[in-house]
């Protein structure tokens, strides 16, 4: 499994609107690209963190590449306009690939 950790700071009022854009988008990512899915944290900041989830590198890669790009302008443009700042180079902040998982899968909803 391969991990891509990114992060955003989101303009005052407009957490709810990136959260709803960002579960979308990663519904969206999933289907078209194969990702499995993503984790959406906040830090003490409040600055979002997503961790997500692939098979192997070259699937993140293929997608990355195609800048992750879904059929879904409104969402799209929700996300982009709820967002106030992201890394000077906008790659995530880490790519990773797992080496020992021992996370516990939660049966409930997200």
């Amino acid at each position: 499994m391969f991990v891509a950790v990114y992060w955003w700071r989101v303009h005052p009022g407009k957490e709810e609107q990136f959260r709803a854009a960002w579960r979308r988008g990663t519904d969206l990512i999933r289907e078209r690209y194969g990702s499995y899915g993503s984790r959406l944290h906040r830090d003490a900041d409040g600055r979002f963190v997503g961790y997500a989830e692939w098979p192997d590198e070259a699937t993140w890669r293929a997608a990355f590449d195609q800048k992750m790009v879904y059929d879904d302008p409104e969402t799209r443009a929700a996300f982009v306009d709820a967002i106030a700042e992201v890394p000077a180079d906008a790659d995530p902040i880490f790519t990773m690939t797992v080496t020992d998982d021992l996370l516990v899968r939660s049966t409930g909803s997200p």
